[in-house]
């Protein structure tokens, strides 16, 4: 199971819209290399909210519940929990393990992989415990 971080403007489709509609269809990437990782994403993928603009923080999970089909299909969120807090890129930035990561290299990418340590800062952050 891979590790996602999809980015939204939260006035666009904040984590809790996601949360309300339940699931929802991935779609509106136009970016070549956000595409390319978005067609990447498989069911019970793991992934990463995050709202862009003001607010530059992860702030929810979700899983993939469908892949993209082909190369004009959108892959199916579903929405999973809210942390308890948000972390932020600021704070991701000062602990000073992450600048390779796209996250920290790319502001501008929508759909990124997320590696294993990153992961496991983002959710230690985020006050998520995997027994929840």
């Amino acid at each position: 199971m891979a590790c996602w971080l999809f980015k939204e403007e939260p006035q666009h489709f904040s984590f809790e819209r996601l949360q309300l509609e339940g699931e929802t269809e991935w779609d509106g990437v136009r970016n070549s290399l956000a595409l390319r990782h978005l067609r990447s994403v498989s069911e019970g993928d793991e992934i990463l909210y995050y709202h862009t603009g003001m607010e530059r923080a992860v702030v929810g999970a979700a899983t993939c519940t469908r892949a993209a089909a082909g190369k004009d299909g959108w892959p199916v969120i579903r929405a999973g929990r809210r942390f308890r807090r948000a972390v932020t890129l600021s704070e991701i930035k000062r602990s000073g393990r992450f600048g390779d990561s796209p996250l920290v290299r790319n502001s501008r990418l929508s759909v990124m992989p997320v590696d294993t340590l990153l992961r496991e800062f983002i959710l230690k952050s985020g006050g998520w415990e995997e027994k929840d």
